[in-house]
């Protein structure tokens, strides 16, 4: 498989898939350009060796082309962080991004318009009456599915060599994020930097491990973490369980959690979680203790109480100081770390002391020489807010993507390159 430090893109043409899905404000400034500046070293690897980019990507989730969500508005943001005024194309096929896409000389590059304008991008039918029998809704999946091979091939046809570095579709089989590799041979198809990082960051945590290897996992809901717990109760020494599924195994196990989220059709399942921690020698540790609060407001009146002891009126918004001891004992002893969400609400200042002491305790490891992997929106938002995203191994860009790696599944966005 070629890599993109191996590949000579002088005089080639390459489309490249990154993710570009930032947020904007209602003026449509850009309020966090991260998953811009990833994508910067790939492009200007293509721009430095005598190539010009075409870039793809997708911004919202449209269900028709609509201003609000056009890529125009962070061009001219692109351009500047490039050094290179981008030019760019209304639409991402037809006559118009051909014509571009031709035009373009080294050291050019393009900017495609919404790939998801295009229902053929995602091959999900749009404008299907609300009444549609099941028969309408198959057929009309079916003619979408139909069109986005042309799609697809119109994407493809516009450049030489296809690049994906877009980490964070990578779990999708959309027209750009997976089925245009097939138009390309395996010499002209490869990941970008940022792409290749997030692999290397995974397959590091999950195929060379140094012990322990201890995962936090937060969240809300255990039913949305169900299956990469599962995973990892296969191969980690020290799971912690943070954050609202906190409360739903005190419930399980006969405990007054008060006001506090709760998923009370997962409570044998909670239990189950902890049997096979057990069977397999993993040494589960959930919140003991928790910061209360008598309304979920940054200015309700707080305080403290075992996890399992919460008054009625009260509610658990994050971990309390015996939970924070033990978590924090674990993760500076530890040699490998995935962060995967918050301990409590962090987004609120009295919340957050316990989100905060995790990170510092991951910071801690790593500068011992522990290899730590942040993922997952709230942990990025995290680490972020406590200035210490420079301080761990590696931030990763990747959602969904992230999860569904690391519970073992196959990603099209990245079989769709390397064949596996």
């Amino acid at each position: 498989m070629q890599t993109i430090e191996q590949f000579d893109f002088s005089g080639k043409k390459a489309f490249v898939r990154v993710d570009f899905n930032v947020p904007l404000d209602e003026q449509f400034n850009i309020t966090d350009d991260t998953r811009i500046r990833a994508a910067l070293p790939t492009l200007k690897k293509i721009i430095k060796d005598g190539g010009s980019a075409i870039i793809g990507t997708h911004l919202g989730r449209p269900k028709e082309a609509t201003d609000k969500l056009s890529l125009k508005h962070i061009l001219p943001h692109i351009s500047k962080l490039l050094g290179v005024e981008v030019q760019f194309a209304s639409d991402c096929v037809g006559e118009e991004a051909e014509a571009k896409a031709a035009a373009l000389h080294p050291g050019e590059v393009l900017l495609l318009e919404n790939l998801r304008f295009h229902a053929e991008e995602e091959g999900k039918a749009r404008n299907v009456a609300e009444d549609a029998t099941d028969e309408e809704k198959a057929a009309a999946k079916k003619a979408v599915k139909e069109s986005q091979k042309d799609f697809t091939k119109k994407l493809a046809t516009l450049a030489d060599v296809y690049v994906n570095d877009a980490f964070g579709t990578a779990h999708r089989a959309h027209a750009s994020t997976a089925l245009i590799a097939e138009h390309f041979d395996a010499d002209h198809k490869l990941f970008g930097y940022l792409m290749q990082k997030e692999i290397n960051a995974v397959e590091k945590v999950l195929k060379d491990t140094q012990r322990p290897f201890t995962a936090i996992m937060g969240g809300s809901k255990v039913s949305s973490k169900i299956e990469i717990i599962n995973n990892l109760l296969d191969s980690v020494d020290n799971l912690i369980l943070a954050g609202g599924m906190t409360y739903t195994f005190a419930k399980a196990f006969g405990g007054k959690v008060g006001n506090s989220i709760v998923e009370d059709d997962k409570l044998d399942l909670a239990k189950e979680l902890v049997e096979k921690a057990k069977e397999n020698g993993v040494n589960l540790l959930l919140g003991t203790d928790a910061k209360i609060a008598d309304d979920f407001s940054n200015d309700a009146n707080t305080d403290f109480a075992p996890v399992n002891e919460i008054p009625d009126g009260w509610e658990g918004l994050d971990i309390g100081p015996e939970s924070e001891k033990r978590f924090v004992e674990v993760i500076k002893n530890s040699k490998t770390i995935l962060w995967n969400g918050p301990t409590g609400v962090f987004e609120f200042e009295n919340f957050e002391h316990g989100s905060r002491a995790v990170a510092e305790a991951i910071a801690a490891a790593t500068e011992k020489g522990a290899f730590s992997l942040i993922g997952g929106g709230d942990s990025v938002a995290c680490i972020n807010k406590f200035g210490l995203a420079d301080k761990v191994s590696y931030v990763s860009t990747g959602g969904g993507a992230l999860l569904e790696f690391m519970e073992g599944k196959e990603l099209p966005g990245i079989k769709a390159i390397r064949g596996y």
